[in-house]
């Protein structure tokens, strides 16, 4: 590099720089976008010029910044779309406040709303409200948990989705009109990139539908007038049509930087093994059958080896040891060099898997990503049981096995889902290396959990290998670019029982600070 200064020098007893598993005490000398230098003892002293900004960090943890590879910023907007009616305790509060938001809206625009509480008034009533009041136009109220949702007749019609079928691939119809309500997108991606920029998130895969709705253009734009604090790869997921290799084409062509950039297509395989929807290698407990859902294998498998033919990459989603298997063979007949794939492919979620198929997928370098905090999201009791109802013990040690997935010689990537699990490093740690369910108690599958180490490797180097980045991203080395995260605490020490407590007080994207909590962090 030509200038020998650094614009920011960050000083720390603990540098984790994902080389290797243990920690440095030195500093990283960041100039530009790049980082200049990371090293140990006075020899940063000839990097220190009068703009230099140095930042004493003492005992908190200096990490490559975050990379979440599977996230769903159009569910996530779901959140806030139209009025908020949190807090209206009856069908009259939820109309007064409605016919407020009709009048700042056109005439022929659909009415959305959120925040309902299914609990504190029944949908039928509101429904009969809202189809005398609005015969002509479309309304729907989604539930503050976004499970379901009120509509009116005229939006049933329209977009072919009902309160009892109300998830993303049902009301994608949607899409297309509030990813281009520039009032509210506007907003909502910025206040997005802040929440992910605060869990020291540097780096984000999004899944859009089909082609993403006419959502490029506004990612485009945000690109060049050099708005965006975290970097966008973003997938097509077919839904509304099968996949569209033209489409992927154009995006790849059109977005060719380091902030945003087409990264392939993904598609659900099955669903959950507790909803009998995870397909199996042997039928569940008590049972005769594998899945409780078709599943066209043959499409997918169509799909898959098109977008490899044509240079993309694909993201399966498997959660039952059937579908794993299935995955792996589609990927076998994929194009290879020296045994592994050319194009990446990755595997998404793999709750519960054959030791035999995680071979295969480290032998053939499948990504694996994983939903670390998945443990989060419900009672250990509640999933103990379901497993044993479901598959039963025996089968169930084989439960988030992500220790076979890296002794198989598999590279894991974090991941989310959000807006079902909101990025948070330390609390993957809690669950995907202490092995623990919300209220603590005895581990679960410890056998299967992973390391701190290898769990910052996850969401740091795993992550850029995911997104065939890794020449400028997920480690601290000299010229790569300044992505970088700051935790409070070391949490190769923090004690599993404090781990949730930790909180990011600083992040870098591109060698910009993009989120500072000052507690801890001394300036000169």
């Amino acid at each position: 590099m030509t200038n020998t200064t650094a614009d920011f020098l960050l000083f720390s007893d603990n540098i984790f720089t994902g080389l290797t598993d243990e920690l440095i005490k030195g500093y990283v000398a960041i100039v530009g976008n790049q980082i200049l230098k990371v090293g140990t003892g006075n020899d940063y002293q000839t990097l220190v010029g009068e703009k230099t900004k140095r930042l004493e960090l003492k005992e908190q943890l200096v990490a490559p910044g975050f990379i979440d590879v599977h996230t769903f910023f159009t569910g996530y907007a779901i959140f806030h779309i139209g009025m908020d009616m949190a807090g209206a305790e009856t069908a009259e509060e939820c109309m007064k406040r409605l016919k407020i938001h009709a009048g700042q809206k056109g005439a022929k625009d659909t009415l959305f709303g959120h925040g309902w509480k299914p609990e504190g008034f029944p949908a039928e009533a509101m429904e009969r409200h809202l189809n005398e009041a609005y015969p002509d136009r479309s309304v729907i109220i989604f539930a503050a948990d976004r499970s379901t949702c009120i509509m009116n007749e005229h939006a049933r019609n329209t977009y072919g989705f009902t309160p009892e079928k109300c998830y993303p691939e049902a009301y994608h119809k949607i899409m297309r009109e509030y990813l281009n309500d520039r009032g509210f997108i506007d907003r909502e991606f910025s206040d997005y990139m802040k929440l992910m920029n605060s869990r020291g998130v540097t780096t984000v895969k999004e899944m859009g539908f089909d082609d993403y709705y006419g959502f490029d253009h506004f990612l485009k734009e945000k690109e060049e007038n050099k708005e965006l604090t975290m970097r966008i790869f973003f997938m097509s997921q077919p839904v509304g049509e099968q996949i569209n290799i033209e489409h992927g084409i154009r995006m790849r062509e059109k977005f060719t930087g380091d902030f945003v950039r087409f990264s392939g297509y993904n598609r659900m395989t099955d669903g959950t093994v507790a909803s009998h929807k995870g397909d199996l290698l042997e039928p569940y407990e008590g049972q005769d059958y594998c899945c409780g859902m078709d599943i066209d294998y043959d499409l997918i498998e169509k799909e898959v080896h098109l977008a490899d033919e044509n240079g993309f990459r694909y993201s399966l989603h498997a959660q039952g040891d059937g579908a794993v298997h299935k995955v792996m063979e589609i990927f076998e007949k994929c194009q290879k060099e020296n045994g592994k794939l050319v194009n990446r492919h990755a595997v998404t979620d793999l709750e519960f898997s054959n030791p035999a198929d995680l071979e295969k997928m480290g032998k053939m370098g499948v990504t694996g990503e994983i939903y670390f905090q998945i443990m989060s999201l419900d009672p250990g009791d509640a999933v103990k049981e379901n497993i044993g109802k479901t598959i039963g013990m025996k089968r169930g040690k084989y439960y988030w096995n992500r220790r076979k997935m890296l002794d198989s010689g598999a590279v894991l990537s974090g991941a989310t889902d959000l807006p079902l699990m909101i990025t948070d490093i330390p609390e993957a740690i809690y669950h995907g290396c202490g092995g623990y369910f919300p209220e603590g108690g005895q581990p679960f599958n410890k056998q299967n959990t992973i390391t701190v180490p290898e769990m910052l490797k996850a969401w740091t180097y795993g992550g850029a290998v995911n997104l065939s980045m890794e020449e400028k991203l997920g480690t601290l080395e000299e010229g790569k670019l300044a992505d970088i995260t700051v935790l409070e605490r070391n949490v190769l020490e923090v004690p599993m029982e404090e781990m949730r407590d930790v909180k990011v007080s600083l992040t870098m994207v591109n060698g910009e600070v993009v989120y500072e909590n000052n507690g801890g962090t001394e300036h000169e």
